[in-house]
């Protein structure tokens, strides 16, 4: 789904590129191509992993009743098919990276899968989201150093924080449902009020965690102007959804936080460039 990329990967872009502006001042094309094989095939056996997991479930739900495995539009075999190669796919690009992502890869792998399982044992399955995104930033940055910084897991934290938090909001729509079907969920088990509440602290984290990658990575001035432009963001968010009115879900999650991902990134790299970040 190429509206949910402007999520992980322009942060998985803005680790590698500030490991690469620490270490040599350079663009290595090659990892960053291997890097983006890699986030588009973890990305798609998460999703293509989702949807097989939850077809019971999204077939109970009118939201999610049109998906292509509740209609058939798509066979199951073909989506466990394609899920075995974009997962051969990752294995072959985390190889290439290096042989600490070979190693890692599995762990990656099993994160993102648990995301999908969550609502069956917990009541907060948005912590798992949040583990699984943490990933991204993390093993761009691994993929370049073969090490992990502070600033490395400032981005993880962020991204995570953000997007389980934007989840919660975005999870409050099918509370109802949720409740009916037996899947668990923050909003269900405490409801909408509560979520959105829980959603505002938890970006009040992100915010703080986007200022410590910041500063931890010697980030400058055109950084720091993204991310007041990205809370201006979050602010507006918050602003659009209300318990009693959640018509403007879609466009909180999908043109806000696209807003935002892509925002950052634009900051993060002519702030880069600026301090010289050559290609």
């Amino acid at each position: 789904m190429i509206e949910h990329s402007v999520f992980a990967l322009p942060f998985a872009y803005i680790a590698a590129l500030t490991a690469m502006w620490q270490r040599t001042r350079s663009v290595h094309w090659v990892e960053l191509g291997l890097i983006t094989v890699a986030m588009v095939s973890a990305r798609t056996v998460a999703m293509a992993a989702n949807r097989i997991i939850d077809r019971d479930f999204d077939a109970l739900n009118p939201r999610t009743a049109r998906r292509e495995l509740v209609t058939g539009a798509m066979s199951v075999r073909a989506a466990e098919v394609g899920t075995v190669v974009a997962l051969v796919v990752f294995l072959a690009s985390a190889a290439a990276l290096s042989w600490l992502c070979l190693l890692l890869a599995p762990i990656a792998v099993f994160v993102l899968v648990l995301y999908s399982y969550g609502k069956r044992f917990t009541d907060f399955p948005q912590a798992l989201l949040a583990l699984a995104q943490f990933v991204a930033p993390v093993g761009a940055w691994l993929a370049v150093t073969n090490s992990v910084s502070a600033a490395a897991v400032a981005l993880g934290l962020a991204v995570g924080t953000w997007i389980g938090g934007f989840d919660l909001i975005y999870s409050c729509q099918d509370a109802e449902v949720d409740r009916r079907i037996g899947s668990r969920s923050f909003p269900a088990r405490f409801g909408v009020p509560a979520a959105l509440a829980a959603s505002a602290v938890v970006h009040v984290g992100t915010f703080a965690a986007f200022a410590w990658f910041g500063a931890a990575a010697g980030l400058g001035w055109l950084w720091w102007t993204g991310l007041a432009l990205a809370a201006a963001v979050l602010v507006y968010e918050h602003a659009i959804v209300r318990a009693d009115d959640l018509s403007r879900v879609n466009r909180a999650f999908f043109t806000a936080n696209g807003v935002i991902g892509i925002c950052l990134f634009g900051f993060a790299l002519a702030d880069l460039i600026v301090h010289g970040l050559s290609a």
